[in-house]
């Protein structure tokens, strides 16, 4: 540990940055006499305004004041700024509104030196790897800058050039953040819900993987793989012989900024469309692959020529465990049916609340909440609206926003800020409960088929409204087809999984002393015009084919059931 340099640490590790800087204090002090003077300052504006009773009309100015000193001092604390962005726990509404707006952009480092970072990372020298490379870099942000340039063997690429010494600033600002984590977190009146400096260690491991870009690059690669099939997402190729820990070397993408409608009009595309690739592709990120995009602003989302949607920029991603990627479906459906009790229970198990938390007085506050935002019709659902309202939670309630779900909510009002760019009338739940409910009604595993039987049965009772409203809004989804989703349902009946859904269903038909039929036809008139009399022949054929004796013998008990009842009610 005493051998460690800070240029040198690969991963965050804040013992051993702890361990170099605890007996440098001359490396410290000036720094932090400058972080100090600029938060001092801060606070006794804030402060100025409470004595002079202004508070309320200096906000807008304060909050742009925060702003500034994190830009003015630097790539951390930039990086500080955005994080808190998607922090309703930690900070102010007003603040947040402000802080959304904080750009990375900073005044490009010399291209002598990034030329020289390119020559000694890849050992070799220009002229070698690039025939062209643009004299001056086409974009800066705070961690590195990118040049436009084409290989040797001719194909156009963007090259990205980390900023020298990165590691040292980086390891040095959060070293005094860690420290002053400790000594303040007493202090603040914040709901942190845990100790401050794992936070600090939060934000450190996911800005040490960002400044890696092998890891940028693998990550690249590994969204590339997930979206294989879906010809309408564009991920940037990788050159590994052009790329090392500070360089990055990937295919140029040409196209348009999501934000720029006048060029992607001009092109003859369609933004709603766009809109839906980025919103559905967000959806299978986080619902389908655990695998996310967690910093989609619009310099890193592009519209092709084509009608593609490109993603660039991998270093900020992350991963969801199975159980959470169920749970957000299950909570997704809970919202959607204002079973409130049960989404408490859902805020639980994603540790938003603790597991010892009285959930009985959040359940009238996430009603009162989630059903104004949400409205009598799920279209007027706008998860902006959302996140201002639960903000104000935060500080009534213990919630705290756990590191993952802070990057979630970052992402998905980045899109939705990004597709009202687009159009101003967009809501997010028109394309994504299609979508959702899509997924359950196709139920392609086990996890999602038990879902599905969640939203149908409540209290031990069939729903048949659920099932209706399922239908309907999944068939608002032009890739919908209801007869493969029937065939699958049918299987799953007839298998051994489906054993309790077949004593469900015909308790369900049954239910009351009386045979469902109203029900049943209701369901048939919004189906029948997808199932054709030619495709439901040709379907029932083949599933005949494929079902074993022993299946069809599994489901003869309830259909002589439902023979009995059948004929009971024919005599009545």
């Amino acid at each position: 540990m005493g051998q460690y340099q800070p240029g040198q640490l690969k991963r965050y590790n804040p013992d051993a940055i702890a361990s170099y800087y605890r007996y440098r204090p001359w490396l410290t002090l000036g720094r932090l006499f400058k972080i100090t003077w600029y938060f001092a300052t801060f606070i006794l504006g804030l402060k100025w305004d409470e004595w002079q009773n202004q508070e309320e009309q200096n906000k807008g100015k304060r909050a742009s004041q925060l702003r500034n000193i994190l830009t003015r001092l630097g790539p951390t604390f930039i990086k500080v700024g955005q994080a808190l962005s998607t922090r309703p726990d930690l900070i102010r509404k007003d603040f947040l509104e402000e802080l959304i707006k904080l750009q990375d952009q900073l005044p490009p480092f010399d291209n002598a030196i990034a030329y020289q970072i390119i020559e000694t990372e890849l050992g070799r020298s220009i002229s070698d790897i690039y025939s062209e490379l643009s004299p001056s870099p086409v974009a800066a942000a705070s961690l590195g800058q990118v040049y436009r340039g084409r290989l040797i063997s001719g194909e156009e690429v963007a090259v990205k050039v980390q900023r020298p010494n990165l590691r040292p600033i980086l390891t040095l600002d959060l070293y005094i953040m860690r420290w002053a984590a400790g000594w303040l977190a007493p202090w603040l009146p914040l709901n942190l819900g845990h100790d401050l400096t794992l936070i600090v260690d939060e934000f450190g491991t996911k800005l040490f993987e960002e400044i890696d870009y092998l890891n940028e690059g693998r990550n690249a690669e590994k969204f590339a793989h997930n979206f294989r099939d879906h010809p309408e997402v564009k991920v940037p190729s990788i050159y590994w012989r052009f790329t090392a820990s500070k360089v990055l070397t990937l295919e140029w993408i040409n196209g348009f900024k999501l934000t720029d409608t006048k060029s992607i009009r001009a092109a003859g595309l369609d933004p709603e469309a766009i809109i839906r690739i980025g919103v559905t592709s967000g959806l299978q990120q986080l619902l389908e692959y655990g695998f996310f995009h967690a910093d989609p602003h619009p310099g890193n989302l592009f519209a092709m020529p084509d009608g593609r949607m490109a993603y660039i920029d991998f270093g900020m991603m992350d991963q969801l465990e199975e159980l959470t990627k169920e749970t957000l479906v299950d909570a997704l459906v809970h919202l959607v049916n204002k079973d409130y009790s049960d989404l408490a229970l859902d805020f639980v198990k994603l540790g938003f609340l603790t597991p010892n938390t009285n959930i009985a007085p959040i359940i009238p506050a996430l009603e009162a909440v989630l059903g104004n935002a949400i409205g009598k019709n799920v279209e007027d659902f706008n998860f902006k609206t959302i996140t201002d309202q639960f903000s104000e939670l935060m500080y009534e309630y213990p919630f705290r926003v756990p590191a993952k779900f802070a990057l979630i909510i970052r992402s998905l009002v980045t899109q939705e800020g990004i597709a009202l760019s687009l159009n101003p009338n967009f809501k997010i739940v028109e394309v994504s409960h299609p979508y959702v409910a899509k997924r359950l009604l196709t139920g392609e595993s086990p996890q999602l088929r038990r879902r599905l039987l969640n939203v149908l049965f409540k209290d031990g009772r069939f729903q048949w409204q659920r099932l209706e409203n399922l239908i309907a809004i999944a068939r608002t989804d032009g890739n919908f087809d209801v007869l493969p989703t029937a065939r699958m349902g049918l299987e799953f009946l007839l298998s051994d999984e489906g054993q309790f859904l077949r004593r469900q269903l015909v308790l369900a038909l049954t239910e009351d002393d009386r045979l469902h039929t109203e029900e049943v036809q209701r369901l048939w008139f919004l189906v029948k015009d997808d199932l054709k009399p030619t495709r439901i022949f040709n379907v029932a054929i083949g599933l005949l084919t494929d079902l074993s004796r022993e299946s069809v013998a599994a489901i003869l008990p309830q259909a002589t059931s439902l023979t009995f009842f059948d004929e009971s009610a024919a005599k009545n």
